[in-house]
Parts: structure tokens; C-alpha cells; sequence
């Protein structure tokens, strides 16, 4: 019979080695990114909000209002500034709205 081990490990090390270990990192950003966009922008902004993707660390955000493009884009900055420090790191360098 295997000696069994007394190490305890939060489950958030657990989680954190399960999705390096397989290459799920890349997903989980994904899913991380577009509830991140949520939170910040508010219920108004969703719901114009058509497709929330990032691409070589550009976000590139689909929106159905042209008025609430034209607004957001003044904005880029701050927004940018805001998702990244939502998500603890630097994943974010520039946004597009189309």
C-alpha cells in the first residue's frame, strides 16, 4: 500500500496546477475576461455587447449600438487599465470595438 502524504493544499493551488498541467489556461482567460467585461461595464452595456474576445492581447468587443461604441472608445484607456487590474495581470494591451 502507497505511504499516504500529510501536505494539505488550498484548493485554489489544486485548481491553479490542474489547469497548467492541462494547458487549459488559455480557456479559462477566455471565461475569466468576458465575466470581468460584465462586472465592470453593468447591465446596460451587456446588453448591447454582442462578443467579447481576446485576441493576441487585443479585446475586441462586438457591440450592436453605434452610439455606445462611439462613447466607449473614448474611453479605451480606462477601460483597458480597469481589465487588467480586475484580472491581476497585464492580459489586456489595447481594445477594439467593432
Amino acid at each position: 500500500m502507497a505511504k499516504r502524504e500529510n501536505d494539505t493544499f488550498s484548493m485554489k493551488d489544486l485548481m491553479g496546477a490542474f489547469i497548467k498541467e492541462n494547458n487549459l489556461s488559455k480557456g479559462m482567460q477566455k471565461l475569466q475576461i468576458e465575466e470581468v467585461w460584465g462586472k465592470l461595464m453593468g447591465q446596460g452595456v451587456v446588453s448591447y455587447t454582442e462578443k467579447v474576445q481576446l485576441q493576441n492581447k487585443t479585446l475586441v468587443v462586438s457591440l450592436s449600438s453605434s452610439v455606445l461604441r462611439e462613447e466607449l472608445s473614448y474611453g479605451k484607456e480606462k477601460i483597458v487599465k480597469m481589465m487588467n487590474e480586475e484580472l491581476g495581470e497585464k492580459l489586456i494591451t489595447k481594445i477594439m470595438l467593432v
